[in-house]
């Protein structure tokens, strides 16, 4: 979840490249003569290594109220990939 007060859905870009998840996006500021303002603005980006679990086919990204929300599934054959390791004595 990522929150991003004052942006709309048009100013975020979610992309997946190489099994990294991308997420980008400009905040533009108001045009005013103002000295000082406590208001942030600019672009960001933030990425993020996916592991060998996530499953590229089913990210979904849902945007609602300043808020972004990626869900990234589990590959189906992923819980198979554990097995345990008898301990001998």
């Amino acid at each position: 979840m990522a929150e991003l007060p004052g942006l709309e859905q048009k100013d975020v870009d979610v992309s997946l490249d190489h099994d990294v998840l991308t997420i980008r996006g400009e905040k533009k500021g108001l045009s005013t003569d103002a000295v000082y303002s406590e208001r942030w603005q600019g672009a960001f980006q933030r990425s993020v290594q996916l592991g060998p679990d996530a499953d590229p086919d089913k990210i979904t990204a849902d945007f609602r109220n300043g808020v972004l929300t990626v869900t990234i599934a589990k590959r189906p054959d992923a819980q198979n990939r554990v097995r345990r390791i008898p301990v001998n004595d």
